[in-house]
């Protein structure tokens, strides 16, 4: 036992019956944010964690490396509004992107969160410049609660052309064409008090006379508007973390759009959607409606129930269907569709009358994102791969892609990686994936084995300076494509859900007893990485398994399952996780519970375990990692340490580039000095040229 836990109150006043289940919450004190215990607490953690930083080796190495990765230059997907063109873009040595606009060969920033904020603790978390190309909405927010507000700046001069509408929280905006202007559309998501929904704007109207223009149907659902063509209102509602939303259309021509006459595509059916209005006037849908991995639909914006629909994108049994855009013209529309399989990225173009299919070459094997369809008929989109940073594409109709800007056209040198996929049989006897990347030739050594499973997302494998930093070191990096994810469709996200959560804490047992069996690492070579759910997973593998692994790297993690609805965001994530009010879910979140497993587990030899908490974190709750972290101090027996890393000013997102390249060292060298990753091993691959 460790004597060091000041915060430990009486656990008597934090002890109550549930469902006739005593629980005793002896860290709860460790919830208050700005307690003085708490802080005098944190100032402990942070001194054990600055002494236990000055015996990891390869810190300095792998912060420079990272550092050199993230270099280049980045570019969002852009939009056209006239003749001038909008998008972020972060040079080298950049903290944060800055929104320019592009004229022929002119650029200026229009909006640089640095110059507001020099701190670098304001970050730009969404913009969408109006119809004309006049104005542009922002939307910031600041020490990473990813609470903030939402800006219209003029397009001339970067100004601001009226107050900042609050409570906005990653909004959907939806400018109204010019005749309705300027005014837009955008949801209020989580202001706590009571005005959920979908408002209209009016730029230069008194404050206050914002409309409601739909109401969220219930507590925990998340609104979300788009407008397309400048005709057609698209209003959604998802319904927690369950693949499920109701959607709505209107039309706007001719009608009042404070008072839009919203017409359901489908209200109360157990299917998620995402809806577009092609350039051929009709209403195209990605939904799980009778496809658990997702079809592509169509139907006539008038007469958009279900009972309408006919399939132009049939579903791929093997692979989820992640994004979708409708491009052409009137007569030639094309219908572009990404699909991920094991963590791979697929494009291919249907032709929705002949019902034809041909795929569209991508750079590599990696990821794509941000399918969008563009002014001109065709579609922009972003790729990356595990050794490549994320570039912007032009795609145009029976074309090959081709880099945006042009002067990017040529394609940097790459690490050389290889990926393999292994299977594991589960406890259940489940066969579950688990996709392996390493440099050419490595040989069986330290290992980082990753797991998210949550949410129904599937992993995809993009660019990260961290991973392949690893890889550069001599690591090898693996990621258990375990149920709870979005890997293998609905069916797989729900076999990990809820009370089946359990199921992916055992794939990621097997996924870990695997690569030891397999002979590509030994038990003390192996450290378990999650973030958020991720955190979660590694965490409650660890507290089920303490002889798993030799280190667990777990950010940001839910811990506590039996307060998780009051902590964050967790009361939205019921249909993910359950809840606590019913008898059922409650045992089952008890028994997985990491904090509760560690505090009845009594002294244990635990592995080595970095748990990184945020004190702007409103997603997930800073006070998780703070009460697993004094749970395993009072429990972990042998030499590994237990090490809080925790930040004041930043938050589960985005964050200044200096601060994710610290982060990102350290959770890392951690690992490495905990595996025997040592600067004797370094095998650091350089590109071709550099040899």
């Amino acid at each position: 036992m460790r004597a060091d836990q000041e915060a430990r109150l009486d656990s008597e006043s934090f002890t109550q019956t549930l469902h006739g289940h005593r629980v005793v919450d002896p860290y709860q004190g460790l919830e208050q944010d700005e307690s003085p215990e708490t802080k005098r607490w944190l100032a402990d953690r942070d001194a054990e964690l600055r002494a236990a930083a000055t015996q990891w080796p390869l810190r300095a190495d792998l912060a420079d490396d990272i550092r050199g990765l993230v270099s280049g230059v980045l570019w969002s997907v852009p939009q056209t509004r006239g003749t001038a063109v909008f998008a972020t873009r972060r040079d080298a040595g950049d903290e944060h992107p800055r929104l320019v606009v592009v004229e022929g060969d002119h650029e200026r920033v229009l909006f640089d969160p640095l110059a507001v904020d020099p701190s670098g603790a304001t970050t730009l978390d969404a913009w969408e410049p109006s119809p004309d190309g006049a104005l542009v909405a922002v939307q910031t927010s600041s020490g990473g609660t990813e609470r903030g507000a939402l800006e219209v700046l003029s397009a001339t001069d970067g100004n601001p052309v009226e107050r900042p509408v609050p409570g906005v929280r990653y909004s959907h905006v939806a400018w109204l064409p010019a005749e309705h202007g300027p005014a837009f559309y955008f949801a209020r998501r989580d202001d706590g008090d009571g005005r959920r929904g979908v408002w209209l704007h009016r730029i230069g109207a008194a404050r206050g006379t914002d409309t409601l223009v739909h109401a969220c149907t219930g507590p925990r659902t998340v609104p979300g508007v788009r407008l397309r063509r400048g005709r057609w209102l698209l209003i959604s509602e998802s319904h927690g973390t369950g693949h499920r939303s109701d959607l709505w259309i209107a039309d706007l021509s001719g009608e009042d759009p404070g008072a839009p006459a919203l017409r359901p595509v489908h209200v109360g059916l157990e299917a998620e959607s995402e809806a577009d209005v092609g350039p051929d006037g009709l209403l195209y849908l990605r939904t799980t409606h009778g496809a658990p991995l997702r079809r592509v639909c169509v139907t006539t914006p008038e007469r958009p129930d279900t009972g309408n629909w006919r399939e132009v994108v049939p579903e791929d049994p093997e692979a989820t269907l992640d994004g979708f855009a409708v491009t052409g013209r009137p007569g030639s529309v094309e219908v572009l569709v990404t699909r991920t399989r094991l963590g791979i990225s697929e494009l291919a173009s249907h032709d929705p009358e002949r019902g034809t299919e041909r795929a569209v070459e991508l750079p590599g094997e990696g990821m794509v994102a941000e399918l969008a369809a563009d002014s001109r008929g065709g579609a922009h989109f972003c790729y990356a791969d595990v050794s490549s940073q994320l570039s912007v594409w032009v795609y145009r109709s029976g074309e090959p892609p081709i880099r945006w800007p042009a002067d990017l056209a040529s394609a940097p040198d790459r690490t050389p990686v290889r990926r393999s996929v292994l299977w594991c049989s589960s406890a259940d006897g489940t066969r579950v994936p688990v996709s392996v990347f390493s440099l050419d030739g490595a040989s069986a050594g330290p290992t980082i084995l990753h797991g998210y499973g949550g949410f129904g997302r599937p992993r995809q494998f993009g660019f990260s300076a961290t991973v392949l930093a690893w890889l550069r070191a001599g690591g090898r990096y693996a990621v258990a494509h375990v149920r709870g994810g979005g890997d293998r469709g609905r069916a797989w996200h729900l076999a990990g859900a809820g009370r089946n959560k359990a199921r992916a804490v055992m794939d990621l047992v097997a996924a870990a007893d695997t690569l030891v069996a397999r002979g590509m690492c030994d038990r003390d070579q192996l450290c378990l990485s999650g973030g958020s759910a991720g955190g979660l997973l590694v965490l409650a593998a660890t507290a089920r398994r303490p002889d798993l692994c030799a280190a667990v790297i777990a950010s940001a993690p839910l811990a506590d399952m039996v307060r998780f609805e009051r902590l964050g965001l967790g009361a939205m994530w019921i249909r993910e996780f359950g809840t606590a009010a019913d008898p059922e879910d409650f045992a089952a979140l008890l028994d997985y519970s990491p904090y509760h497993r560690v505090l009845r587990g009594g002294p244990t030899r635990y592995p080595a375990v970095l748990l990184t908490g945020f004190g702007g974190d409103t997603r997930t709750g800073a006070a998780h990692p703070r009460k697993m972290c004094a749970a395993l101090l009072a429990a972990a027996t042998g030499p590994r340490p237990i090490l809080l890393r925790y930040e004041h000013g930043v938050g589960h997102g985005p964050r200044s580039v200096t601060r994710a390249i610290e982060l990102a060292a350290d959770a890392h060298a951690f690992a490495a000095a905990e595996t025997g990753l040592s600067p004797a091993r370094r095998r650091r691959a350089r590109p071709h040229n550099e040899r």
